[in-house]
């Protein structure tokens, strides 16, 4: 019996690994396996089920401002999102991709009623802002309804869905990979309707170091940042 259910572990690791999955990147953490084993699943970083997929959840009017409102300095078409696509990945399933095809995620320091992002400093070198121009991506698979932009703290403007912040993750070096899933405890893929996608659930490990700057001293390791 006991071999059996290591045999029915080391499958269900397996099949929940995001796609080029390594240990190291999860700060050496257990491996991830599927949300339904008990033994693997912190309820501690598991968000009230009622609250990580209530559909009403609405971003503050006053909050996120209206597509077509921004009246910023334009950034770059290397700098914005362009284009929002509900799509689905091996083993995890629902996820919102940008133009590159890399997966976004919420943070669940930011608040979506009303809209706002926690998420400045060496965290966003981390999470970089699903930024926009004119708060109007090409959508696919994502309603028009549930996409809106909130002002962030330096005054640019970052694309939300049901509210929530829009973020990528500097961990991911490959469209499609999904790293960042369980970081911290705070960080989650986002669905299509703005709700975590929790169908794979990695053990919470830590994030990567931010991008050192050039005075910055090289040494600097990932392991201490808690966002």
């Amino acid at each position: 019996m006991v071999a059996g259910a290591a045999i029915a572990a080391a499958f269900a690791v397996a099949g929940c690994a995001p796609q080029g999955y390594d240990a190291a990147d999860y700060g050496n953490a257990a491996e991830p396996a599927s949300n339904d084993v008990a033994a693997t699943a912190d309820p501690a970083a598991t968000a009230d089920p009622a609250a990580t997929s209530d559909p009403a959840a609405q971003a503050d009017p006053d909050a996120t401002a209206a597509p077509g409102s921004d009246t910023s300095t334009a950034l770059s078409d290397e700098e914005v999102t362009n284009k929002l696509t509900g799509t689905a990945v091996k083993r995890m399933g629902e996820v919102v991709e940008n133009e590159d095809g890399f997966v976004l995620y919420r943070f669940d320091g930011d608040s979506n009623n009303p809209a706002k992002s926690n998420c400045a400093g060496d965290c966003a070198k981390i999470w970089p802002a699903a930024l926009t121009n004119d708060g109007k991506p090409t959508l696919k698979g994502v309603s028009a309804d549930v996409v809106g932009t909130v002002t962030r703290a330096d005054g640019t403007k970052q694309l939300t869905i049901k509210g929530w912040p829009l973020y990528t993750y500097i961990g991911d070096k490959k469209p499609g990979q999904w790293k960042g899933q369980n970081v911290s405890g705070k960080w989650f893929v986002i669905k299509p309707d703005g709700a975590k996608n929790l169908t794979c659930l990695p053990a919470v490990s830590k994030p990567v170091a931010p991008p050192a700057d050039e005075s910055a001293d090289s040494g600097t390791a990932g392991s201490d940042y808690s966002y």
